[in-house]
């Protein structure tokens, strides 16, 4: 199973975004500063003062929101990411131990496999070459000796001992004191 890779070009282009909210903010609030400047004290009636350091001050704020969740959605991705590793790891170990304990031949384990991902009978027997009847056959191996009485049985087996425990421990990163 392979892991799909994080979009790089939509984390660049939202970073460029938030480079030029940037820019713009520190255009606004540069221009605002200068007209204050230019006449030596601020004037509460200039409207297009206040305006432009309202907007200023409203491209700031966005910038640094934009900043920290684009920041908690990028930790979030990584999380996620490293999750699927882990069950996608453990779920093979734990398939692979199960085709152990029972025993099952590569033929069925093989067979197995294809089961669990949700193929027919007719389409894994196109994948391997074999008549349905010898795939039947192998189905019945598997159900036999795992003790399940169907597809839907042997597929509870392993989400069962998926469920019983977190695959990965949540860290919460340490609170600010004082």
């Amino acid at each position: 199973m392979s892991i799909p890779a994080p979009d790089k070009s939509q984390t660049f282009r939202l970073i460029t975004l938030i480079g030029v909210q940037t820019l713009c903010a520190a255009f606004f609030l540069n221009d605002a500063l200068d007209d204050m400047m230019a006449h030596g004290r601020v004037a509460f009636s200039d409207w297009h003062l206040i305006i432009e350091t309202l907007a200023a001050l409203a491209l700031i704020f966005g910038v640094v929101f934009e900043t920290r969740y684009l920041m908690r959605l990028l930790r979030r991705q990584a999380h996620m990411a490293r999750g699927l590793q882990v069950a996608a790891g453990a779920l093979h170990e734990l398939i692979e131990t199960y085709y152990d304990t029972w025993r099952l031949t590569p033929a069925e384990q093989d067979v197995a496999s294809f089961t669990l991902k949700g193929f027919s009978t007719g389409e894994i027997a196109g994948f391997r070459g074999s008549a349905e009847g010898t795939i039947k056959a192998h189905l019945n191996a598997i159900y036999r000796k795992s003790g399940a009485s169907g597809r839907s049985a042997l597929i509870s087996l392993l989400l069962e001992d998926l469920m019983q425990s977190a695959l990965i421990e949540r860290v919460e990163p340490p609170r600010k004191t004082g």
